[in-house]
């Protein structure tokens, strides 16, 4: 869930670029133009992100990696609830578990490497093997290979994105100035669910148009092509830190910066444990075939329609000013987010899920808005990488280790039972943070949130590289 970040404040100056950074050719114009008094006196302004080229290469390649992703899972996912259809559930787990083990695995390193090395060039490697497991995924569907091969290739494309990850959410603030990066954010938010709108639809019209996987892989692979070049035309910016040798002290870094910031720890626990238990995303296939009877186009509208609740929630955010009460908004929203997973769960009219499914997403972006602001703004520049590694291992756990949880359960019981318990299990996390957490109550306007300031690890500790 991704949160509407504040005024990023003087500790984040560093993300300003000096022309010694940049390549001679950009060196007689500044990164970031002043915006004149007129301007200023506009806020907030909605689009100031859009004003910087390089934010429009970065938002417009995270929305083709996104709706590359949707348009694969929807058509793959659908093909597997046939292939396997007594076995639907387990089929739709193990698709899940698939996708959640490299980001978990590899989380600690990848957040090193965006740390230590390139940003751009790191995240350019990272889109290019996910590119070639696009354009072999084309291949297996062109050869009417085993569907076996999907979970394999689902797994590389993990593995791509457990690298990238870190070195995309480490870059967004390099691309525009402080008084405009909560705008960026939250635009970037509206970009992810125009991708995850779009894509389900598109992948479930070619799969029943085409009658086979060859026409969707093909157009996920040629966006993931576009994408990758869209990152690497963003200008390079040098980070302004030393090389550190990989100690253990610095490979754990980001988990003791979570672990010792109770306002972070709080908002991605209670996101990891209600989307984990209230998560029926990945059993929409079975909803749709099984419960619904509305086939692979039903399948789309109805990932869409969770998608097209948070980008609309995400737009009337961009348009407001910063949450005054954040925290009282979270827990509201996400318990309203287990309300609609229970309503959901035991609908059998099409339009009823539809209409739930578009509340699960407009709750579900608040909660995202309001994390990815506290991870971002309470997170220095030097630590992004890592912090944000953690970050994405929570994402995961929540979205793919979540299906995982609602498969098995859906296989031991039925589909009904297992989000309908889920719903009532968030709304029981709510409760519990809320507990726990008392100071999530109190928490202030997000445009008063400053970074936290570190401590030097020891470097004389714990080499182990």
């Amino acid at each position: 869930m991704t949160l509407q970040p504040p005024a990023v404040r003087a500790t984040m100056a560093h993300i300003g670029v000096g022309r010694a950074d940049l390549p001679h050719v950009f060196a007689a114009r500044p990164l970031f133009p002043p915006r004149s008094m007129s301007e200023i006196a506009l806020q907030p302004d909605p689009y100031a992100a859009w004003r910087y080229p390089d934010y429009r290469r970065y938002a417009s390649s995270w929305f083709l990696v996104m709706f590359a992703k949707y348009v694969e899972w929807a058509s793959a996912s659908y093909h597997l609830t046939k292939v396997y259809k007594s076995h639907a559930a387990l089929a739709m787990a193990m698709l899940a578990l698939v996708q959640a083990l490299p980001v978990i695995l590899l989380a600690l390193g990848a957040g090193h490497i965006a740390d230590r090395f390139n940003r751009r060039l790191v995240l350019v490697c990272s889109l290019a093997l996910s590119t070639l497991s696009s354009l072999l995924l084309l291949t297996i569907a062109l050869q009417h290979g085993s569907p076996n091969w999907i979970y394999v290739l689902f797994a590389l494309t993990a593995v791509a994105q457990a690298l990238g990850s870190p070195a995309r959410s480490a870059l967004l603030p390099q691309l525009v100035p402080p008084s405009e990066f909560t705008n960026a954010v939250t635009w970037n938010s509206t970009m992810f669910y125009i991708g995850v709108v779009t894509g389900p639809v598109v992948g479930g019209f070619l799969m029943e148009a085409s009658n086979g996987l060859a026409l969707a892989f093909a157009l996920s692979a040629a966006c993931r092509v576009l994408a990758t070049l869209g990152i690497y035309l963003v200008r390079y910016r040098a980070q302004n830190h030393a090389n550190e040798a990989l100690t253990w002290e610095r490979l754990v870094a980001g988990v003791k910066f979570v672990w010792n910031t109770q306002l972070i720890l709080a908002t991605i626990t209670l996101d990891l444990f209600a989307v984990l238990l209230g998560g029926a995303v990945y059993l929409l296939p079975i909803y749709a075939e099984q419960i619904l009877g509305v086939g692979a186009s039903g399948l789309g509208f109805l990932r869409a329609a969770d998608a097209i609740g948070a980008l609309c929630m995400a737009i009337w955010l961009a348009h407001r000013p910063a949450m005054k009460r954040p925290g009282v908004n979270l827990l509201w929203a996400v318990a309203g987010f287990g309300t609609a997973t229970i309503v959901f769960g035991v609908s059998q009219w099409y339009w009823l899920s539809l209409l739930m499914m578009f509340v699960v997403g407009a709750m579900d972006n608040i909660s995202v808005v309001v994390r990815q602001t506290l991870v971002q703004m309470l997170t220095p520049d030097e630590m992004r990488g890592r912090v944000s590694a953690v970050n994405n291992v929570f994402i995961v756990a929540s979205n793919d280790i979540g299906g995982l949880e609602s498969g098995l359960v859906a296989s031991l019981f039925n589909p009904v039972a297992s989000v309908v318990l889920g719903g009532v299990g968030t709304i029981l996390v709510v409760i519990a943070v809320a507990t726990i957490w008392p100071a999530l109550l109190r928490l202030g306007p997000l445009d008063t949130i400053r970074p936290t300031p570190l401590p030097e690890p020891d470097l004389e500790q714990d080499t182990i590289a």
